[in-house]
Parts: structure tokens; sequence; C-alpha cells
């Protein structure tokens, strides 16, 4: 489990939302650092943790967290000896009032959160420390009680101001006819009156400064210089006893540092659960069980990108099969399933609620692997084929039976000869190491393999044949089928091009249709897995159930049906007769059998594209429909076609 990986499944993206909840930089750095874990316990104490906290936002109360600003870098210099200031310090009493109304909070939550609740037991909110800041310091300011000397200090600095301000009006009267304006300012720490340059000489004092332009010089009158003189003084006194009350509180601090970290680690982690939190509700996240076994199965899944409105996905891997190869037409939703399986996956184990029902079940997996997308890379030099070998390679080294392989378009980017036989190739690897294998095509072949495969399953993405759109419905037990030639005329392909496509795949569906019936296999093993799909019928061994015997089913020309005797399957070519005799074409051989001796296998709906599919394809000789066709045309004398059964059985 890579960052590629967490790409090409885009967990990166559903990361970055979770970090974007976060409140403070200790939380936020938590979840930068969260990734999957492979360790069970681990695991379920994470999704635990997810689901209390889920409970806590679901409750509707506001959550006392706190964004622990300047925090940080005031811990990171506890023990240097600094003295802190004013507004240092009222940060931590804002914050130690925040860890108490957490513990409060917590304290309150037991019964919906007993596990989380439990983890404010180790905060400390440091009640002497708070006391002693409370009454020290207020709005970033040291108050007057924090000391005596203090406020004695500050006392005599009102009574020195007032009586500078009234020497200072008094000299505004005075030197009315001098002044630039009739004010009092300050310039380096002096009060100062404005005066005219040309009537310097009209107020005897000291000038401190004067304006840009030079016209106004800024005096302090000599009668008012000896109070300020006092005033500078009693100023200098009062910074010695700031930095005295100061050096106090900061040793004080000091000694609570050990409470000031474990409060620290306790508000991040509080931070961290709360946006895995709101994560997992933000895509209506629900627990699901976490099982001992490397099994998948999920039940009413959606992908958290897509949100409600997406069709859900129902699908196992482990369970029955190992391998779920998924078919059907191209924007269907194929590669949608595969990454909603490998996405939530990685979410469980990252302590994530999942947007899928309580009954799914997930094992823990120590490699989860994807290669979705075609891995094109100018840097790299990398072609589609090659991206895709390079990632082969990769997941080779590392299958075994607790890993998920995630295989998008088999046997793209290369010939399809060779492609398939590669991905064949690899398909029974990783079948015969046990791992989890979810894969993607449009080749007949690697469908036929798995149909008959043990291990190995079928499934569709639902496609509506009739508004030519995709139902986005994965469909477990059958092969779908690309759909290209409705969905170009959907897209508006030019009729002749049409035509002309559908001509030259009519000899390859012929072929296709008679190696489908001449392939079909009737070892046990491949029954017992086809009675494992619920959407196909069941093959059991012939029976004398009286249920079974009055059963008359009715078949259809081109319907594939299960002949007990034979063990195998044929094709319908002549229904039953008064008789009960069903003629079904077997490996080329036309035979008849009582309708008592086969089964309902597959309807022919689902067999051939379209009810007006000609059947001559399926049942007739080249040779025999050039006759067909030419006795269609005109007479021909001694042209003539014989068809019969080569065998019947009683």
């Amino acid at each position: 489990m890579n960052e590629a990986v967490f790409q090409r499944l885009e967990y990166d993206k559903l990361k970055e939302k979770m970090i974007g909840y976060t409140v403070s930089p200790a939380g936020r750095l938590l979840a930068e650092r969260h990734k999957p874990s492979t360790n069970a316990k681990q695991i379920r104490a994470w999704l635990n943790e997810t689901e209390e906290a889920a409970a806590l936002l679901a409750s509707g109360a506001s959550v006392p967290l706190s964004a622990m600003e300047g925090i940080d870098p005031f811990l990171a210099l506890l023990g240097k000896g600094r003295i802190y200031t004013e507004a240092e310090l009222d940060q931590l009493l804002a914050w130690l009032v925040s860890i108490g109304q957490m513990k409060r909070y917590m304290n309150n939550k037991r019964m919906i959160a007993p596990t989380i609740a439990a983890y404010a037991d180790s905060m400390n909110d440091c009640p002497n420390l708070r006391q002693e800041l409370d009454r020290c310091i207020r709005y970033g300011r040291l108050t007057d009680q924090a000391s005596p000397d203090l406020g004695t200090i500050r006392r005599h600095l009102i009574v020195i101001e007032d009586r500078i301000h009234k020497k200072l009006d008094a000299s505004l009267s005075k030197y009315k006819s001098a002044l630039q304006d009739p004010i009092i300012s300050r310039r380096r720490g002096r009060s100062v009156i404005s005066v005219k340059r040309e009537h310097r000489k009209l107020v005897p004092g000291t000038v401190w400064d004067e304006s840009a332009s030079g016209q106004t010089l800024f005096i302090e009158p000599i009668d008012v210089a000896e109070l300020q003189q006092e005033w500078q003084e009693w100023s200098a006194e009062e910074e010695r006893e700031r930095t005295i009350i100061l050096s106090r509180l900061s040793d004080e601090a000091e000694q609570y540092k050990y409470e000031l970290l474990q409060n620290r680690e306790a508000m991040a982690s509080f931070d961290f659960m709360l946006a895995r939190g709101k994560l997992s509700l933000s895509y209506d996240g629900q627990p699901v069980t976490l099982s001992q076994e490397p099994v998948i199965k999920l039940v009413e899944a959606r992908h958290p990108l897509l949100g409600g409105h997406a069709e859900p996905l129902n699908v196992e891997l482990g369970i029955g099969w190992k391998q779920l190869i998924i078919t059907g037409p191209n924007t269907g939703g194929k590669t949608v399933a595969l990454k909603t399986i490998g996405l939530l996956a990685l979410l469980v184990q990252s302590g994530l609620l999942v947007p899928a029902s309580p009954q799914s079940r997930f094992g823990v997996f120590n490699h989860i692997m994807a290669d979705v997308g075609d891995g094109q890379s100018l840097e790299q030099s990398l072609s589609t084929f090659s991206s895709h070998i390079a990632v082969l390679k990769e997941m080779l080294h590392s299958a075994d039976e607790r890993t998920i392989i995630l295989l998008d378009e088999l046997a793209a980017g290369t010939d399809p000869g060779e492609g398939i036989a590669l991905s064949i190739a690899v398909l029974e690897e990783l079948l015969k190491r046990g791992a989890l294998t979810g894969a993607t095509t449009h080749f007949n072949e690697i469908k036929k393999f798995a149909s008959r495969t043990t291990g190995c399953m079928n499934a569709r993405m639902a496609f509506d044949s009739e508004t030519l759109r995709p139902l986005y419905r994965l469909e477990v037990g059958e092969a779908g089928e690309s759909h290209a030639f409705a969905i170009a005329r959907r897209f508006g392909l030019p009729e002749h091009v049409m035509q002309r496509a559908e001509k030259l795949a009519e000899g390859r569906v012929e072929i296709r249709l008679d190696e489908a019936v001449e392939e079909v296999r009737a070892d046990e093993t491949a029954v017992v897995e086809r009675q494992a799909l619920p959407e196909r019928a069941e093959l059991p061994e012939e029976t004398n159930n009286s249920k079974e015997k009055n059963a008359a089913p009715a078949y259809s020309k081109g319907d594939a049906v299960w002949i007990y005797p034979l063990k195998r399957a044929g094709i319908v070519f002549q229904p039953a007769d008064e008789r009960g005799q069903v003629i079904v074409q077997v490996q080329g051989k036309k035979m008849a059998f009582n309708r008592k001796r086969i089964k309902p296998y597959i309807s022919r709906e689902k067999l051939y594209p379209g009810a007006d599919y000609d059947m001559d394809i399926v049942f007739n000789t080249k040779e025999n429909r050039k006759k067909r066709k030419l006795m269609g045309r005109k007479y021909v004398e001694g042209l003539t076609i014989e068809t019969k059964p080569d065998a019947t059985e009683e």
C-alpha cells in the first residue's frame, strides 16, 4: 500500500478531506501521518473510536475542541528558561480553560462514547496554575493584583500622569499664540506640545522631535520636565516588577511540563478522532464487521466520492470465489466497482466508517494493489502496456492470500492474442497464490476462463438494451457484452459504417457461438461453482422427485438445457413434441431426449443478441445455409436439405 495505490484508488482525496476537518496543528499532523494499518487490533480500536466520534457529532452537541493556537511553540520552549510574555501566558490560560471544558463535556457523554470519554481522564487542567494565571493576567495584560508592589507602582504612575496632563493643559493656554495645534502628543515616551519653529524661543523646554517639513517642533515645556522624569523612573520600576511576575509565572508553568504535554497529545487525539468522525458522516459511513478471514463482502456499498445517488454495489470476494471478472460496456461502471472495492478496504484499515450496510464484512489485508488507468509517463518512458507490466511484476512479487489485486482492462495495450494469454496466465498464478482478485475485461476468452475455472466467477454491469444506457448495477454470475455497436449508433456513427462493421463481425460471431456450445464442460467441480450463483439455474443430479417429474417446462428454440445422461449442456433445436421428445444440438450433433431427461439451463434471450437473431447460424452448416438461401430465390432440381436426429435417448 503506497502513495501510487492511494492515488489510483482516490484514497488521497478522502485523506485530504479528513485533514481539512482538523482544527489544531497537532491534530492536523496526526491526520497527515495517518495510514492504513495491517494490525487487526489497531484497526478495531480505530473503528471503535471513529464510531463513537461520529455518534457524538450526530447527537448535535458542539464539542469544545481547542485550536491550540500558540501552544506548540509555547510547549517547545518549556524547560529552556524562557520568560513568557503576557500574551503567551494568556493563550496558555485559555487552553487550560478549554481542557477543563473538554473534561466536563466528555464526562457527560460517557453513555454515548464510553471509550473516547475515558481518554479525557488523562487530561489535567492544572487548577492551581490556571487560577494563578487567571488572577495575574486579564486580556493579555498583567492585573494590578499580580503583586502588591505592581499595584502601588501603577497607582503612583496614574497620579503623576494626571499631574503632567494638568501642567500641559496649562501650557496650552500659556503658549497659545506659539502653538501649531492646541493638542498634547507623545514623542520618544515624553508628553509634548507642537510649537511653530519661528516661536521656538517663546516656549522654554526640550525639543524631542520635529515634523517632516521642519516647521513644527515638539517641545516638552520646562515646567513639566521634572514630573516627566519622575514618571520615567516609576515606569522603569513597573517594568522590573513585570519581569519578576512573568518570571514567577513562567517557572510555575514549567513545573507542569509533563501535564501540559500530555494535554496536547490528548487534545490532538480528540481532534483527529473527530475529524475521522466528520469524514465518515460526510458520506453516511456505517460500522462494518472486521473478519479474521481474508474476505470482502460489500452489501449496498457506494463510492464515497459519488454521493448517495450512486447505484449500490453488492459483491464478495474470498467466500464463494477468489476472482471476479467484471464485464460490460464502457462507461458502465466497471472501473468504479473495482475502485469501490479497493477504496473501502483501505478506509476500513484506516479506522474509518464506510458507506455500506453494516452487514458488510472486511478482512485485514497486508497488500491492497491496483492497476487502474493507463499509467503512461513521458518522464519514465512508460507506455500503457509497459506500465501494466511494471505493476503486474510488483503484484506477483507480493501476492498471497492476504492480498487484494485490482486489475482494470485486462489484456489492454498490446496484441489481443498475446495480451489475453498473458492475462490468463497471471490470473492462474494469482488464483494459485490465493490472492483476492477483481478484474475488468472485454475479451470473451477471459470470460470463458472465468466460467470454467474453479474459484473464478463472472459478473457484468447491467445495461438497458432499449435505452442503450448503463444501469451501473453489478450482476454476479453472468458475463456481459460490450454493446459496442449499440453504443456507437447511440453516439451517431454513420449507418453505413455500422452495417459494414456488423458484416465484418458476422463471421466471428458464428465461430464464437459454435465454440460456446462445444466448450461447455461437465466436470463436477464446474457444476458446483455454478450452483453458487443465485441468478443461474442450479445443476443438480437426475432425481426421481415427483414434483420434478410433474414439472413440464416449455422449451424454445435456442434455449440452453442441461442433459442429465450426458452431464453436459446443449442447445434446443426443436421443442418437445406430443411424446415429450426434445431435439437438442450437442457439439454440432442433433439428438433427441425426453424432456424428463433435461433441465433448463440458460434461456435463449441471455444467449443471443435480440429476438430476431438468425438461429440458422447456430444449427445449420454454411453449406445448408447457402442451399436454403438459394432455395428461397428459385427452384433448383435435386437440391435438398435433410435435418434429423443423430441419436435418440428414451
